[in-house]
């Protein structure tokens, strides 16, 4: 039962009654409408601009507009009252009635309330982390991993079919520096007293990898020609880091559907064959590019090499798919890929891309519409940086790594649960603090502590009624029958807990599942306000014996609590906790 989404369209149903009344023809963009809660309580449960915003869409003035829209709503059954303020807004008040059913709804539906087919059936493909293979997972990975495994969940929860996908960038000149690096640690294991070369990865992660090499072949690498030795070092030392990645994501409640390999891809010629798909089409020719601006380059050369013309479709410029020595540029993969992304039938594309890639955002857009057999939703989620401050220092280094905080770093200092949810209480576009002094403190200010406290409070509160024979009730004639009204604070949480299917939706619309966070922490906030709350008869009390009417309602509005609390912390990948410890 979503409130907004019932007030919008009776809102429309409306605006278009209205438009029918004064012949208007032309199409009006209701999308621009908006419904939401007021900030003043004294305004009503919901207010909406749509007088103000559709006025010229509709040549009348706002106020004209809101007359008939209030006359309308006030024929509701839901609606207790709707005033027409200012200029135009619309302020209404729902009556006592809904908020009952909402509590018979949410106690009937549980984990299904806020679901809806937003996505009816259609394949997402969410691609990331994808993490060259060349070392251990670290702080500047962790928040595209939650982040994207959180909007997998919520996608999946709204009715998409969701493939979470790892792209392994195997096939690439950072290989070939691991292979070296993987060779020289062998060496070094060997006994030889040798340092790593310049460029080789810092860092004691690969020792173990050296030690399988000692293990499996023992001093034989040494004497075995070169390429071939490359070639057996290139295929354990990804293995192995991609044991050591999946192990990470593991380790973080994260599972990926499916590592999709660059070097497969090369050996297979996929890139040929899109680049050719591309020639068809006349997307493809050969010419030369001019040097990129804001630097000097004294040895310039402008050379001939086959570009893309990417500007057809909003690129600042057609870019190299070939050089002129004959080998793919690095963006050539990028394109196969996402051509072959499209080739599987995907109806939504999104990359999940550190803040670093934001100069391929237009250069992505271009292949897919170049590559798009069908209307395909494409959109590139940039996840800005994460600096993790303890002691009110910030953390940058690793033993194990050299140059960054790991994740297993991170997992020493706190929960998985507790990474996942500060990485996603602030949109991804924005940078994050990460205080773990903060995340391990008990209070409101740390919002995993806060969230999790309503849960276990709620459990105890369950836990008793149930001992005392007051909790479960029998059945949802037992909540119909109820006559004890809502308290004022008890009826501001059963209207927080009336948000969520929208806030589903939004999240779900928007790719943004920080606003299950941001919710999150507000339904806790208004539950430990009931909770700690007091008037002339005392403390409240969600078990009141003696007064069985009473009890049930505000057992019932505790066991709402905790399945939406429940629900949100289950999209976001967080296991709620029964007790506090």
């Amino acid at each position: 039962m979503d409130i907004v989404n019932i007030l919008r369209d009776k809102i429309l149903n409306a605006v278009n009654e209205y438009a029918e009344k004064k012949n208007l023809k032309q199409s009006i963009n209701t999308d621009i409408v908006v419904v939401e809660r007021p900030k003043k309580q004294q305004q009503g449960d919901y207010s909406t601009n749509v007088a103000m915003v559709l006025a010229k869409a509709l040549s009348s003035k706002p106020r004209e507009i809101g007359e008939l829209i209030r006359s309308r709503l006030r024929e509701e059954e839901i609606v207790e009252s709707v005033s027409l303020d200012g200029p135009g807004f619309l302020n209404i008040t729902i009556n006592l009635e809904f908020w009952n059913l909402l509590i018979s709804e949410i106690m009937s539906n549980k984990n299904l309330y806020g679901k809806f087919d937003f996505g009816q059936g259609r394949k997402a493909n969410l691609e990331f982390v994808s993490a060259n293979p060349t070392g251990p997972l670290h702080l500047g990975h962790v928040r595209g991993a939650v982040f994207g495994d959180a909007l997998s969940r919520l996608l999946e929860f709204v009715g998409y079919r969701v493939t979470k996908e790892y792209y392994v960038n195997d096939g690439g000149a950072q290989i070939n520096v691991l292979v070296r690096t993987v060779y020289y640690r062998y060496l070094q294991k060997l006994g030889e007293d040798i340092d790593l070369p310049d460029g080789a990865y810092p860092g004691d992660y690969l020792l173990p990898l050296a030690e399988n090499l000692i293990d499996k072949f023992g001093k034989k690498l040494k004497d075995i020609e070169e390429f071939e030795r490359d070639k057996i070092i290139r295929e354990l030392s990804v293995e192995y880091m991609m044991k050591v990645i999946k192990s990470d994501l593991k380790s973080l409640n994260i599972g990926m559907d499916n590592f999709f390999s660059e070097q497969k891809m090369i050996n297979s010629n996929v890139i040929e064959n899109s680049i050719n798909n591309l020639k068809d089409k006349g997307l493809i020719y050969t010419g030369t590019i001019e040097a990129p601006k804001g630097k000097t380059y004294t040895n310039w050369q402008a050379r001939e090499q086959l570009l893309f013309k990417s500007t057809e479709f909003g690129d600042d410029i057609d870019r190299p798919i070939k050089k002129s020595d004959g080998s793919w540029t690095y963006f050539a993969p990028d394109m196969a890929y996402h051509a072959d992304k499209l080739k599987r039938g995907f109806d939504v594309v999104i990359d999940i891309l550190g803040a670093d890639h934001s100069g391929y955002v237009s250069r992505l857009e271009a292949v897919i519409k170049a590559f798009a057999e069908k209307k395909v939703e494409f959109e590139v989620k940039l996840v800005q940086l994460v600096k993790l401050i303890k002691n009110k220092k910030v953390l940058k280094m690793s033993k194990r790594a050299g140059d960054y905080v790991l994740i297993q770093d991170l997992l020493e200092e706190v929960s998985p649960d507790v990474i996942r949810f500060v990485m996603l209480s602030r949109n991804n576009d924005v940078p994050l603090d990460f205080d773990i002094d903060l995340m391990l403190s008990k209070s409101k200010d740390n919002p995993v502590f806060y969230v999790n406290y309503a849960h276990a409070r709620i459990v105890s509160v369950l836990k008793r009624a149930a001992e005392l024979k007051m909790w479960p009730i029998t059945g949802e004639e037992d909540l119909q029958k109820r006559t004890t009204p809502f308290i004022e604070n008890e009826l501001a949480l059963v209207k927080k807990l009336s948000e969520w299917p929208n806030v589903v939706k939004q999240s779900a619309k928007f790719h943004e599942p920080h606003r299950i966070a941001f919710y999150l922490n507000e339904v806790a906030s208004s539950f430990h306000s009931l909770y700690q709350s007091s008037n002339a008869y005392g403390q409240y009390r969600f078990i009141v014996e003696g007064s069985p009417d009473l009890c049930t309602t505000r057992l019932a509005l505790a066991s709402c609590t905790q399945i939406v609390i429940k629900n949100g912390l289950y999209l976001l990948g967080i296991v709620p906790l029964d007790e506090m410890y």
